[in-house]
């Protein structure tokens, strides 16, 4: 999953081991390594990789990769 391979690409950057996400893995919290900054390198690179902007019309709201995965998805 390309969340995923960004996800960890981010940890790595950090010096933070690989972890798998699952789809109800909140992504911004006190339990997550990653920070906002680095939630947006994420939606960049996936709007990069896949050619869509679901937040073309405005912010939607997400916390979890599964609903981050979703906007995603044709």
């Amino acid at each position: 999953m390309l969340i995923d391979r960004t996800w960890n690409e981010i940890l790595k950057s950090k010096g933070l081991s690989p972890t798998a996400l699952s789809e109800e893995m909140t992504l911004i919290g006190q339990t997550s390594p990653i920070d906002s900054l680095d939630l947006a390198q994420i939606v960049v690179e996936l709007q990069s990789q896949t050619g869509l902007d679901p937040f073309r019309s405005g912010f939607i709201e997400f916390r979890t990769a599964g609903e981050l995965a979703s906007l995603f998805s044709e």
